[in-house]
């Protein structure tokens, strides 16, 4: 893989960190700041929020920059943001600083994204999207764990401060070793990118992440009370066990890229229909304490197998502006996290228990995978075009 990839890695690794090691950290930021956990808990569902509507946003303006300044400026951005969230004195300023980094997180990752696949040989595209999402993967492996505790023993604003150490590595890394000829992000301006939403392909694509990965993440986001409410695990080992969680993820995360590169449809396909199947699974055996511990690896290397396909799907059917088309899917990906919560949140709400969120996720799992079959079928689609590649070159 080429070097410059090792950089959009660790921008992934310290974004993953931002998202995810404010979870572990949330008592200790209520108690600092005198909140509720529930107003503590804003400063995750508004960075969130701000990863939506920044990755749509952000990519868009940043197209009339070439994309190494673009991918400069975000991890730019990043560092500013994480800095207020070190340092803010109050909560109000610490959450700006949350939405501040969060604006970065989806242009980051969709603008990487085509930077990422024109690195390489049109072959191994989608390998070298996931082996930058891998950054995101073991920020969720080894980061947020030891993020937590690294807040837990020092305070909280420690996590941000080491964060910040990490964007500027990361910001150095981009600045040394990816390629400075890279082309500007899109050459028809804001309104003629935004363009491709006039494909039905562009659309379904964004249908599929959101069904396709919002049925995993909503049996995540409620994974501890499944762990501890019917596995029977204790509390304290629930943190190790997402250390299990996240060592799928890396693993489906590698292993789907590479076969989405040898293809991309059918490996979209069947890997929606075996995570179906998983969910099912582990919904039925949640109370056995191996199968559950099975299950979980393979919610998330099946769940997360998903998603370098995802993103290479879009950005084929949006050639002449795969950047925003990244950054739009980005957005879809937050989109399926918020409705695969809320649906595990009315199941649980509704009273049918701890394993409901898994069939909520498996119900939209189906959905997603119908919606993939019915993409490759109708016009624009991969077997309509009576091929079973997706290997489409990536022009500007």
């Amino acid at each position: 893989m080429p070097v410059a990839l090792y950089a959009l890695a660790l921008g992934g690794f310290g974004i993953g960190l931002t998202e995810f090691v404010i979870m572990g950290l949330l008592p200790e930021v209520a108690a600092d700041f005198g909140v509720t956990e529930t107003v503590a808990g804003y400063l995750i569902s508004g960075y969130a929020l701000a990863v939506a509507i920044g990755a749509i946003i952000f990519t868009a303006v940043l197209s009339r920059l070439d994309r190494k300044k673009s991918l400069l400026f975000l991890m730019l951005l990043f560092i500013i943001g994480n800095l207020l969230s070190a340092t803010g004195p109050t909560y109000e300023i610490v959450m700006v600083g949350r939405i501040v980094a969060a604006l970065c997180h989806g242009a980051f990752f969709g603008i990487g994204s085509v930077v990422a696949a024109d690195l390489v040989a049109d072959n191994k595209r989608a390998g070298a999207i996931s082996f930058m999402f891998a950054g995101l993967t073991i920020a969720n492996v080894l980061g947020v764990p030891f993020g937590t505790l690294l807040g837990q023993a020092t305070g909280w604003r420690s996590a941000f401060w080491a964060i910040t150490a990490i964007g500027v590595v990361a910001l150095v890394g981009i600045m040394l070793l990816v390629p400075g000829n890279l082309a500007r992000s899109g050459n028809k301006g804001i309104f003629g990118e935004f363009g491709i939403f006039r494909s039905p392909q562009v659309w379904l694509s964004m249908i599929v992440t959101i069904l396709g990965y919002g049925g995993m993440f909503g049996a995540f986001t409620y994974i501890a009370f499944t762990l501890t409410g019917v596995s029977g695990f204790a509390a304290s080992s629930v943190p190790w066990l997402l250390v299990l969680f996240g060592l799928g993820l890396f693993a489906g995360n590698i292993l789907g890229g590479k076969a989405a590169d040898r293809n991309l449809a059918a490996t979209l396909i069947t890997v929606l229909s075996i995570l179906t199947v998983v969910l099912v699974a582990f919904a039925l055996t949640a109370d056995n304490k191996v199968a559950t511990i099975i299950a979980l690896v393979l919610m998330g290397g099946i769940g997360f197998a998903t998603v370098p396909g995802l993103q290479m799907r879009i950005m084929n059917h949006a050639a002449h502006a795969p950047t925003l088309a990244s950054g739009a899917n980005i957005a879809a990906f937050n989109v399926g996290n918020a409705l695969g919560a809320w649906a595990g949140g009315l199941t649980i709400a509704a009273g049918l228990g701890y394993t409901s969120p898994l069939w909520a996720g498996a119900a939209i799992t189906v959905a997603g995978l119908a919606v993939m079959l019915i993409a490759t079928r109708v016009r624009g689609g991969e077997y309509a075009k009576s091929r079973t590649s997706a290997s489409v070159p990536i022009t500007v």
